[in-house]
């Protein structure tokens, strides 16, 4: 009795000893078979993926860019070794692409990206480090196990050591060609040199959202200014009034409106221009009434302008007000924001567009934006040498 008791301990020992040591390629066989691979199948992608070098084998069922690059692979080292014609080689590679022709498409299916194992290698990013001013650049290196980054830097200059980096958390904000930007907090994980770069060691995260578009930024601030309602099409948007307006102060601005309070009972939808001082800059702000909050007890309002004309030089006046007094965190965000936008900008190759003069004072439409949907792929040179092509010709997959 004692003796079946200690050979079944020891045996439930061993079971749970060769589940820790064969965790990896349990998992990598079983979510092979869920994705529609035969064992012998999920043994020649084995061998592939640790022929390649891959830390995260499973990757290669989830990730177009490291499918992408065993089959490079593959393709690389048969060619070199007279296998490439194989028939067993050949068929898997037709399973190969076609489950790479799979993987793209339910990805694409999906409502954006979903992990950061995604990422591409050569994605520039914008990463926000809290406690130091500013945003820093960088890009991946290579996406595995962790994601390795350039060590950042602001004006080509590395403000802050790769040592300082580690075990922090990190805001990082991209944009993702013919997708969107999005925005993921990561942390630090090690630093160290990959390929000859120092470099930074990144969390895989699924936390991903998709950044929002950069929004113009407020700023609290009481102004005094003169507003005038419009009657008629506006020929000359630079006529500086003369005549006193209806007083009013500004508890908010932006480029793109105001939040305006002003005695009396506002008019929504009412067609209006402001005109005030900023910096010893003159404004002239035309727009519209969107909203009004009236009160009562003290007769007045609160109208929510939104700005549908302004000025390029007193626009760029009104960001400077605005950004000189933004607390830091919205400064990097905005920045952040505005540096992927400009990526975005560059990589659809938009065209520039020639100012049409306005005949009447109406909404500005958003146009739709077009994504360029072509994707890339980036090749990668794998350290470690195939150990035996001649196995895994004959393997039969079929």
């Amino acid at each position: 009795m004692v003796f079946t008791l200690i050979i079944t301990v020891i045996l439930i020992l061993v079971f749970c000893r060769l589940l820790v040591v064969f965790s990896d390629k349990i998992k990598f066989f079983t979510t092979g078979n869920d994705s529609g691979f035969r064992f012998a199948e999920c043994i020649v992608l084995w061998k592939l993926a640790k022929m390649t070098g891959l830390e995260e084998p499973t990757a290669l069922f989830v990730s177009v860019p490291t499918l992408n690059r065993a089959i490079s692979y593959l393709l690389t080292e048969a060619r070199r070794r007279g296998y490439e014609n194989s028939p067993k080689i050949q068929n898997l590679l037709t399973k190969l692409y076609k489950f790479r022709t799979k993987i793209n498409i339910d990805h694409e299916n999906k409502c954006g990206l979903e992990s950061t194992r995604y990422l591409d290698k050569g994605q520039r990013l914008r990463i926000i480090f809290p406690g130091h001013k500013g945003v820093f650049s960088s890009e991946i290196l290579n996406n595995s196990h962790e994601i390795i980054v350039k060590l950042p830097v602001q004006n080509g200059i590395a403000t802050v050591l790769s040592e300082e980096w580690i075990n922090h958390e990190i805001s990082v904000y991209l944009w993702r060609k013919g997708d969107a930007s999005y925005v993921f907090d990561t942390k630090v994980a090690s630093a160290g040199v990959f390929n000859g770069q120092t470099a930074l060691f990144l969390f895989q995260t699924n936390e991903l959202l998709r950044a929002q578009k950069r929004r113009s930024v407020r700023c609290e601030c009481n102004l005094n200014a003169s507003m005038y309602f419009i009657k008629q099409p506006v020929a000359d948007f630079n006529l500086v009034e003369t005549e006193p307006g209806y007083r009013v102060v500004l508890e908010d601005i932006s480029e793109d409106g105001a939040m305006i309070r002003v005695g009396g009972k506002g008019i929504a939808n009412a067609q209006i221009k402001l005109q005030f001082m900023i910096n010893e800059v003159l404004i002239l702000m035309y727009g519209i009434v969107r909203a009004v909050e009236y009160n009562g007890e003290i007769n007045q309002s609160r109208l929510h302008f939104e700005c549908i004309h302004l000025d390029t030089g007193m626009r760029n006046a009104i960001l400077s007000f605005v950004y000189n007094v933004l607390p830091q965190d919205k400064k990097d965000i905005f920045d952040a924001l505005s540096a992927t936008e400009d990526e975005q900008s560059k990589d659809e190759s938009l065209s520039d567009e020639n100012e049409q003069e306005v005949a009447e004072l109406e909404p500005v439409e958003t146009e739709n934006e077009t994504e360029d949907s072509e994707s890339q792929s980036s090749d990668i040179r794998f350290d470690k040498s195939l150990e035996s092509l001649d196995k895994l010709a004959k393997i039969d997959v079929n």
